[in-house]
């Protein structure tokens, strides 16, 4: 097997370095309903002020990257987010930390679509592999970033979250180093492949309308639980905030390995019958995880979980720039992007449902956006050509 350029690896560490801050939102709600008060839906707004600018920007930024290279997105977006984390640390109201949320969310818009673009564009035929790379560093970070984060809250003091800021200004400083010889190989392997390949068809935007439809699915079931599980190991499960800081952080370890395998297998297998298995398996595994009621079994249940949340991560990228070979960039956006901030948006809704009906009853949207994505996953087909 060829060993991956080195530049992917670079951006795997850019990917952790920006949701590592990411996932450190989520984590934090237990000390912020304990400390500010909030109800569930105050709570879950603060995950819809961290991807209201990431879901509406990504998909631009990813446009313009298609016309006009923004290599210089790529460092300032881990910048936006360890700066935004620290803030949190100072942070004396509820809607100081709603803007830190916010600019975390900038973050993540400006960095994803142009990382994802150049990391597809060095792959070469090692797409899958490359992507579930690129992916894990995102996990990576979305587990280590909650137990960082609890860490910090309840044993360090809320103003040790400066270490957020410290690490992401590190790492920028050695992604702006690297970046120029990333660039150069980025553009020989596009002009290699522009001599050898065949012209480029037209773009289907058909499949990609209902890829969009698993997008929104995939997305639910990442950002809810990503959301909601410190919370529902707590106030459900009656365990305590830094209990439900380690199953959100043991899920995204689980989630690591998931999205790598399923890079791997997805080369082999194809990519659509990777994304069929992953929503056929999250329809079973979130109804028994949200109706167990019990700390053990849904501790067993994370597996699962991972599996039908991550195994289709790589797979959405792909597919995605394959149906839009013309706007690779934009796809990349939607893709990698929206993949897991678009279905925060109806956090707060979810959040509302839980202060009037429970949390049990709120979270059943979980398998049901399964049903969604299984069925738009059968109506599509392999590109010729990836």
């Amino acid at each position: 097997m060829k060993k991956l350029d080195a530049g992917i690896y670079l951006f795997a560490l850019g990917h952790f370095c920006v949701d590592w801050a990411q996932g450190a939102i989520p984590a934090l709600l237990p000390y912020f309903v304990q400390n500010y008060g909030l109800s569930y839906q105050e709570a879950g707004s603060l995950i819809f002020a961290n991807v209201l600018l990431s879901s509406v920007l990504q998909p631009v930024f990813g446009y313009y990257s298609d016309k006009i290279s923004l290599p210089w997105l790529i460092p300032l977006g881990p910048l936006f987010c360890g700066l935004s984390i620290s803030l949190i640390g100072f942070s004396s109201s509820y809607w100081t930390v709603f803007c830190a949320a916010m600019v975390c969310g900038l973050g993540s818009a400006l960095f994803h679509p142009e990382a994802a673009l150049l990391v597809g564009r060095i792959a070469g035929l090692q797409k899958g592999q490359a992507l579930s790379t690129f992916s894990v560093g995102g996990n990576a970070g979305f587990a280590v970033g909650p137990l960082m984060a609890g860490f910090c809250a309840y044993t360090l003091g809320i103003r040790s979250l400066l270490v957020f800021g410290a690490v992401n200004a590190c790492a920028v400083l050695l992604i702006a180093r690297r970046l120029p010889s990333a660039l150069e190989r980025a553009k020989a392997e596009a002009y290699a492949g522009a001599k050898s390949s065949a012209p480029q068809k037209a773009n289907d935007w058909s499949s990609f309308g209902r890829l969009s439809v698993a997008i929104l699915a995939r997305s639910l079931g990442f950002t809810l639980s990503n959301t909601f599980i410190p919370l529902f190991w707590v106030n459900v499960l009656g365990a305590s905030p830094e209990q439900g800081t380690t199953a959100l952080s043991a899920l995204f370890v689980m989630g690591a390995v998931v999205t790598y395998i399923g890079g791997l297998a997805a080369d082999r297998a194809g990519f659509v019958p990777i994304l069929r298995v992953s929503f056929l398996v999250m329809i079973p595994a979130m109804a028994c995880f949200v109706n167990s009621g019990n700390v053990w079994l849904s501790s067993l249940l994370l597996l699962p979980v991972a599996v039908s949340i991550f195994l289709p991560y790589s797979p959405i990228v792909v597919l995605g720039q394959a149906y839009l070979g013309k706007n690779a960039g934009f796809a990349s956006g939607v893709t990698l992007g929206l993949s897991t901030t678009i279905g925060g948006i109806l956090a707060p809704v979810v959040g509302w449902a839980a202060d009037r009906w429970g949390m049990v009853t709120a979270l059943q949207i979980l398998w049901i956006a399964g049903v969604f994505g299984s069925l738009a996953a059968f109506t599509l087909r392999e590109p010729e050509k990836l």
